[in-house]
């Protein structure tokens, strides 16, 4: 692996999942979900991995597999205010970097993480990192589970949306609105990314978000993101060529993930 600055890998974990009860502590090879997360998160090199988790039987689950957790608050709203609650807790300085490995992806790569937290650290004047790779498929352009970003000139967000952008005028306005047609359309242009949900913060920042108001545009886009962008704070995004593997948010992902492990890949 590439050379990493200092950094701490944070797995929030919860069980108020809708689509698929208990999620953290699915079965995946032997081992509970969280548990295989925190796994791929070490192999990044990370200085300090833990779990965040308001649920006590998550934290047994972690002492038993030797996993370092804390349980925080229940009444976070979000994943990012429970590492609020972490950094604060722990007392980390404000220029501490912090990986938010999302609990459901257990099949993360380990690079990927290293080299977000090496993105922020080479941009001192961005107070999030993350990341996003190029979209092939028309069909996710257009859709609205698909969140694509648009970026400087310095690789930093301009803004995330559900929405198609950068909107290619020429080439998708003769198909709007007709969705049904997107197979005729030309090759999707290069610039058009698909954000990977995957963040590293400065602690200072962390401490900071929970005072911070939410936003008109982070309401309507329903991303969380845009609460940090619409209070001035800047966004800086890696661009990767290769799409991760999807993560477990239905009964099926967690089907095609099992079968993963029990063929040995």
């Amino acid at each position: 692996m590439t050379a990493a600055p200092s950094f701490v890998a944070v797995i929030p974990a919860r069980l108020a999942s809708t689509r698929l009860p208990n999620k953290p502590l699915a079965d995946i090879g032997g081992k509970p979900m969280v548990v295989r997360v925190a796994e791929r998160a070490r192999l990044s090199g990370a200085q300090q991995v833990l779990i965040a988790t308001d649920s006590p039987r998550v934290v047994d689950v972690a002492n038993e597999h030797g996993v370092e957790v804390l349980l925080t608050r229940a009444d976070h709203p979000t994943g990012t205010d429970r590492l609020a609650e972490v950094a604060t807790h722990f007392g980390w300085s404000d220029d501490t970097i912090v990986v938010n490995v999302q609990g459901d992806e257990p099949l993360i790569d380990p690079q990927l993480v290293r080299d977000v937290a090496t993105h922020l650290a080479s941009h001192p004047s961005c107070a999030i990192a993350t990341a996003a790779h190029p979209i092939h498929d028309p069909a996710d352009v257009f859709s609205p589970n698909v969140v694509k970003v648009v970026l400087d000139a310095q690789s930093v967000a301009l803004y995330f949306s559900r929405a198609p952008i950068p909107w290619s005028r020429d080439a998708w306005q003769p198909h709007w609105p007709d969705v049904g047609a997107l197979s005729t359309l030309p090759a999707v242009p290069p610039n058009v990314l698909r954000h990977i949900g995957l963040y590293a913060y400065r602690a200072k920042f962390l401490r900071v978000y929970p005072t911070l108001a939410q936003a008109p545009i982070e309401e309507a886009e329903a991303l969380e993101q845009l609460r940090a962008m619409w209070h001035g704070e800047r966004i800086a995004v890696l661009v990767t060529n290769d799409a991760p593997p999807p993560g477990v948010d239905t009964p099926a992902d967690l089907a095609r993930v099992q079968a993963l492990f029990s063929s040995g890949n």
